[in-house]
């Protein structure tokens, strides 16, 4: 069965409360489903972030995008997940991940490890939360039972054999990061490795009761009559990619209100994404694209 679209916006800046409460608010007027918060050093804080965007709008869901486990004992994570839940009047998603970028665990003082341990601490993490939100005896109370949703975003196989068995929603980003590189920086897939990654996800989820939903988290949006002017400079900056290549690559979405709607449902029939995040520089001009995959 095919998903309907839902999207969400990733608000990564903060400068006044009431500039926040207004971009908020925007997103709301253009159609987002989802007002969604990183955990990056650097950005705003998540939990009060999502508190505000909730009180400043009446129908998006807030959500994380994503939790770095290591940043959080699950204790701690388990009161701010309940009290977040609690005070955006159960709109919370939470979404969860690793983490990705060395200097922000080293400029926390925390510990950083190799990938298999963050997938195991995160897994520890998930479990935890599950124990201590599902309780009866823990207060506070999440308002969604026994948790609200949760996102996993990964793309490795161990990642993804997680996300099988505990999330709600899976999250791709549609790059990764290079053998050996804990800086943050990334390498996008191509159209055909994200094929392999999604078959891998099904192979994992085989057993699953129900499907989960897919999401995309897109990395340029630029609407124009001129595809190949447009890309140009996203070549420029990843030399490996041709015009061509890039206009292929699915979180890259270039062209008229027409041909980016009509390449999302492309792409939804071909991986099954039907949950479409965008990043805050872009959110304003994907806003015709929801209106135009309104309903679809």
């Amino acid at each position: 069965m095919t998903r309907p679209f839902r999207f969400g916006v990733n608000m990564v800046s903060l400068s006044t409360g009431d500039d926040w409460r207004e971009k908020c608010r925007t997103a709301e007027r253009l159609g987002y489903d989802v007002i969604l918060v990183p955990d990056h050093l650097g950005a705003p804080s998540p939990f009060p972030a999502l508190v505000a965007a909730a009180e400043a709008t009446e129908r998006p869901r807030v959500g994380t995008f994503v939790l770095n486990a290591g940043f959080w004992n699950p204790a701690l994570l388990a009161r701010e997940v309940a009290t977040t839940d609690a005070l955006t009047g159960g709109r919370l998603e939470l979404g969860l991940g690793t983490g990705y970028v060395k200097p922000e665990h080293d400029a926390a003082g925390l510990p950083w490890g190799t990938p298999g341990e963050r997938v195991d601490h995160l897994r520890r993490a998930i479990e935890e939360l599950d124990k201590l939100l599902g309780a009866d005896e823990h207060q506070p109370q999440p308002l969604q039972k026994p948790r609200p949703p949760l996102l996993i975003g990964g793309n490795g196989d161990r990642m993804l054999q997680l996300t099988s068995q505990h999330a709600d929603i899976a999250a791709f980003t549609g790059a990764k990061a290079a053998p050996g590189d804990s800086s943050g920086t990334l390498r996008h897939l191509t159209a055909e490795e994200l094929d392999e990654r999604i078959a891998a996800y099904h192979r994992f989820a085989a057993d699953r009761a129900a499907p989960a939903e897919l999401n995309l988290l897109i990395q340029m949006v630029e609407v124009t009559d001129d595809r190949r002017a447009a890309v140009r400079p996203v070549v420029e900056y990843i030399p490996r990619l041709t015009e061509d290549t890039a206009l292929e690559l699915p979180i890259v979405l270039i062209g008229t209100v027409r041909q980016i709607a009509d390449q999302l449902r492309a792409q939804r029939e071909r991986y099954g994404f039907s949950y479409i995040t965008v990043l805050e520089p872009y959110f304003e001009a994907f806003g015709p694209v929801i209106e135009e995959l309104s309903g679809s």
